[in-house]
């Protein structure tokens, strides 16, 4: 039996609430882009402390984030985990 090229899942599940509103943009094309970012809170048995998580939705999601959510809500995000990178001017 031949296996798929990737059995690996690329999924990540948090609570959170926004730390400010939320920006939507708009894109040459008209498609909203709306970001914000969410306060995760955690605990384990010596320290604690709140991991900063950057949210990206897009289109009809976008809207509805941008229409309803501010600073403060508290909100489920289910979703593609991904990392962005970028160089400075400076290399860095």
């Amino acid at each position: 039996m031949e296996r798929a090229m990737s059995d690996d899942l690329n999924q990540w599940s948090g609570i959170g609430r926004l730390g400010k509103d939320p920006e939507t943009k708009y894109t040459s094309g008209g498609n909203a882009v709306t970001s914000f970012s969410m306060a995760c809170n955690w605990k384990s048995a010596n320290d604690e402390g709140t991991t900063w998580v950057p949210i990206v939705t897009f289109g009809k999601l976008a809207e509805i984030c941008g229409k309803y959510l501010r600073k403060g809500s508290q909100v489920y995000v289910s979703g593609k985990f991904e990392v962005n990178q970028w160089e400075t001017e400076s290399g860095e």
